[in-house]
């Protein structure tokens, strides 16, 4: 298997299939990546623009090119040194006759949750055209592996991304099942939260590396503007409850609405009456994972039920302390994610708006940053084979967003100003606030695509329109007050402004996801200045003719220069990034730490690099400028 490096991910599509991306291997392998990362690639519905509708997953997809062409690209990949890791969708394939083991009842039977009182079937999240794939079954497991593990005997993928674990009956014996049919690499999209870990029995690499994101971005915010930027949103909004209380009432909200039918569902299992829609809501991870077959509660289990605050009676049902309510406690476990994740990451995020740069996936708005110290400690705690992102296909905003919007905090008083003269101009301010932020964290943009992002914020933020109930002319109003911004030349100057000081915010958090234990994942595009918001905003066709002509010219610009050169550096020196990871005392206001005593890196976390002293040795630079720097030992 080609050694890791870092991902490139490739999200395939009716304008990027497996021929498509075969044209892309010289580029990226000249750029110094070691994979491509491939969206999932198994049959999907006609016209599936992510591929997560999976209806076949027996076969490649024809629409990508089926496949002999996903084969070519592999081939290609290897004779460029590259290797190939690929996108899986274990939890749901697509409600539709398209499915064949949708469309046979028999199979329909053998293949999917169902519950057989009501003929609902369990959902993903609250996606009803997707439906939950009994994957603890032995032969349903077997039957829609076959594909990706003959691909990956075969050599044609090193390693698998697993979406949605949570969303399994039972995610360690998956993993567990993947790793015995000689699946060494595997990653889970497992959404951590803050202060949880991965579970050391799970057989991964690591997550897709939302922690990382996270963390980098509240490293370059400055603390001292929490109190004025509280301050600012609560005296515009009168919102002056922590985000965790806004995640609660959100959490209630799906419960007793979106996900009602499962709560009664569950209440059905059970012999005696509870308040299912608020236990439900009540827990502040994604969910528990105990194994009522083996009889295995960990202490985090015990701790996520305590902290969540159960009735005496159903917690003892939970922690298998009372048996005879397997089943209720597998769906019980696999209800919490969808409820947690569409009430916090789909509601509250929309909802709280104190500092957007820090709604994000795996996230806590509460936590306004992170010190030098806090985010050196968790370096030291990463798996070393665990992604490290910045964007994703899922992340609300890129990190070229995050990144202005971080350099608000740099000066909020000018910050106040300009939303002071502003965020009158639309009824709700909650509301004006957000669209202010994003405009000026993602300038310039169009109008539709400012449109498309508020029609999805509104709708998700459920306070005036909703997907179901859509008040369109409320919709209609806020878009063209937020369309108006854009000709605004006093926020246009300021929107410059600000990118000019997310600079080198932007080259810093870059050299640190190329440098800190795990693998580094590059989204596409993002070599460049990428300015996305939530998806479908995200997935937009990149330029590639630009990106190839940049990196072939003498000088690209410094995003991607310093991706080529950091790569080059891992290449050469391996033994430095699978080696000790040492923090440098530099102050509060440095980042810097050695990697295998070759390689040493420096981020001005605020301020610049002017009083900062390299460890006495020799030297070379690989890439410096005011803010980094980045040596190897002569």
């Amino acid at each position: 298997m080609t050694a890791l490096r870092a991902t490139y991910r490739l999200q395939l599509g009716p304008a990027l299939g497996f021929r498509e991306a075969r044209e892309l291997v010289p580029y990226l392998a000249e750029l110094g990546v070691s994979h491509l990362y491939l969206s999932p690639s198994l049959q999907a519905r006609h016209g599936s623009t992510h591929g997560y509708d999976v209806v076949d997953p027996t076969r490649v997809s024809d629409d990508l090119g089926g496949e002999d062409e996903l084969r070519a690209l592999s081939s290609a990949a290897r004779e460029a040194g590259l290797g190939v890791v690929l996108d899986i969708v274990p939890n749901h394939m697509a409600a539709t006759d398209e499915n064949p083991f949708w469309r046979d009842p028999l199979w329909r039977a053998k293949f999917f949750d169902l519950d057989w009182r009501t003929g609902v079937h369990r959902r993903f999240f609250d996606v009803g055209e997707l439906a939950g794939v009994r994957m603890e079954d032995p032969e349903v497991w077997e039957v829609t592996h076959a594909k990706v593990i003959e691909l990956a005997r075969d050599g044609v993928v090193d390693g698998v991304r697993v979406d949605h674990p949570d969303g399994l009956a039972n995610p360690r014996r998956y993993l567990e099942r993947l790793r015995e049919s000689g699946i060494e690499r595997v990653w889970v999209e497992k959404i951590l939260e803050p202060g949880e870990r991965l579970r050391p029995d799970w057989p991964v690499e690591g997550t897709t590396g939302y922690e990382f994101l996270n963390d980098v971005t509240a490293l370059f915010v400055d603390p001292a503007a929490e109190e004025p930027l509280t301050r600012l949103y609560a005296e515009l909004t009168g919102e002056r409850r922590p985000f965790a209380e806004v995640a609660d009432e959100a959490k209630r909200e799906q419960a007793a609405s979106t996900f009602a039918e499962e709560a009664s569902q569950l209440a059905a299992k059970l012999p005696f009456e509870s308040d299912l829609e608020r236990a439900l809501a009540s827990f502040h991870v994604y969910r528990t994972y105990v194994e009522p077959d083996a009889g295995l509660v960990a202490d985090e289990d015990r701790a996520a039920v305590a902290e969540a605050g159960l009735p005496p009676e159903l917690a003892r049902i939970l922690l298998l302390e009372e048996r005879g309510h397997d089943a209720f406690v597998v769906r019980f476990q696999q209800t919490t994610p969808p409820v947690h994740a569409k009430g916090v990451e789909d509601t509250a995020f929309y909802r709280w708006n104190r500092f957007v740069a820090l709604n994000e996936v795996g996230g806590d708005p509460g936590r306004f940053s992170l010190s030098v110290e806090g985010f050196h400690a968790a370096n030291l705690a990463r798996p070393p084979g665990g992604m490290l992102a910045t964007t994703t296909h899922d992340t609300k905003r890129s990190g070229d967003v995050r990144a202005r919007l971080a350099a608000i905090a740099e000066d909020p008083a000018e910050w106040e100003a300009i939303v002071r003269a502003r965020v009158g101009g639309w009824h709700d301010p909650s509301e004006a606030y957000l669209i202010l932020q994003t405009v000026v964290g993602a300038w310039p943009l169009t109008a539709e695509r400012l449109e498309l992002y508020l029609e999805k914020a509104l709708r998700e933020a459920k306070v005036h329109t909703t997907w179901i109930d859509q008040d369109h002319e409320w919709e209609a109003g806020a878009k063209a007050w937020a369309v108006g911004l854009l000709a605004d030349e006093e926020l246009g100057a300021y929107a410059k402004r600000l990118a000019e000081r997310a600079e080198p915010i932007v080259l810093a958090t870059t050299l640190l996801k190329l440098t800190s234990p795990g693998v580094p994942d590059i989204y596409q595009g993002d070599e460049l200045p990428l300015l996305a918001l939530v998806d479908p905003d995200n997935r937009r066709p990149v330029d590639w003719e630009l990106h190839r002509r940049l990196l072939a010219s003498g000088e690209p610009p410094p995003k991607l220069d310093l991706i080529r050169r950091t790569l080059a550096l891992r290449a050469r020196r391996p033994g430095a990034f699978a080696g000790d990871y040492e923090p440098v005392d530099a102050g509060e206001d440095v980042c810097a730490f050695v990697r295998g005593g070759e390689v040493l890196v420096a981020t001005a976390v605020r301020g610049d690099l002017a009083m900062f002293e390299l460890p006495p040795d020799r030297w070379e630079d690989v890439y410096r400028t005011g803010s980094i720097v980045l040596v190897e030992r002569s």
